[in-house]
């Protein structure tokens, strides 16, 4: 993997086979990607405050946020990384099944940085995922990790 660019990416899904699909996605990519997973919020806010069982996690580059997560959904989730003055830097990118406008409306009142609609079907799920990776991290200047 000589030569390219080493990202971490949190990615925030309770759905193993959404979360497989991404990691192929950004394995295909340019990037060396260190794909983090949790299966809910609470794992997720846990993993950025390094908290136990997450004591050396890194600080992500960027993270994935689902919706539709057990015990702490995305949008509380979202809601607490942002309101954190540690975290609220780092871009969250809602990656969801929902296409309620209501749920898009909220996801940017509390800061998230876009809002992906999952595609249905494999090559669409691949697309989107390397069309993050080109947006995110080669065109967006990203702020410095903490």
């Amino acid at each position: 993997m000589k030569g390219k660019k080493v990202v971490d990416i949190l990615l925030v899904e309770d759905d193993p086979g959404d979360v497989e699909l991404t990691r192929e996605g950004f394995a295909e990519g340019k990037l060396l990607v260190n794909l983090h997973t949790v299966d809910d919020g609470i794992k997720a806010l846990r993993f950025l405050r390094c908290e136990e069982p997450y004591a050396d996690a890194v600080r992500p580059d960027i993270i994935l946020l689902d919706l539709n997560l057990p015990r702490m959904d995305g949008r509380e989730a979202l809601k607490e990384i942002k309101g954190d003055a540690r975290l609220r830097s780092i871009p969250v990118v809602v990656l969801t099944t929902s296409e309620a406008d209501i749920d898009i409306c909220k996801c940017y009142d509390l800061g998230a940085s876009c809002y992906i609609s999952k595609p249905v079907g494999f090559d669409a799920f691949l697309k989107v995922v390397q069309s993050l990776e080109e947006f995110w991290f080669t065109v967006v200047k990203m702020p410095p990790k903490d």
